[in-house]
């Protein structure tokens, strides 16, 4: 039964999980994105946003949350220097996990985890969309097409 279960404990015991997540989670924002599994990477998300959340406003208090929980200062300083400026707009949202496959040893269901504003190739494509779209109309063509009609209309009458 799973009463109660509000979230994945990986196969381990308490300790040892909360250690992994919290070096899975500085990893994640030392490198900006990592391959595990899926099952790990679902729990890092629900371990690592809190933290991208606590940052976006650096007071000590926040400082002391996330230390508490990551347990390296270099990354933390990280988080609240670079991350937290770069998704200060963002609401909510901050990792995106991509699927990969299969490991080939065991089977298991392999994923990328990243933080999303890290991303040049998404990034720069949507920037380069915006700027190339155009309209359905076709308005240079209406525009070479009436003229050479309203002479031969003119020419008939």
């Amino acid at each position: 039964m799973r009463h109660g279960k509000k979230f994945n404990h990986l196969g381990r015991q308490t300790a040892h999980r909360k250690a992994m997540l919290a070096n899975m989670a500085c990893s994640l924002i030392e490198h900006k994105r990592i391959n595990t599994t899926v099952a790990k990477a679902k729990a890092l998300k629900q371990f690592v946003e809190p933290m991208i959340t606590k940052s976006k406003t650096d007071t000590t208090h926040n400082r002391r949350i996330v230390m508490a929980r990551l347990r390296q200062k270099d990354v933390v300083a990280e988080l609240f220097r670079d991350v937290a400026p770069k998704i200060g707009d963002r609401p909510g949202g901050y990792t995106r996990i991509i699927k990969l496959g299969n490991r080939l040893g065991d089977n298991a269901d392999m994923a990328m985890i990243e933080l999303v504003d890290y991303n040049e190739l998404y990034n720069a494509g949507k920037a380069e969309k915006k700027t190339t779209r155009r309209s359905r109309r076709g308005g240079s063509k209406a525009t070479t097409n009436p003229p050479v009609e309203t002479n031969a209309s003119n020419e008939e009458e």
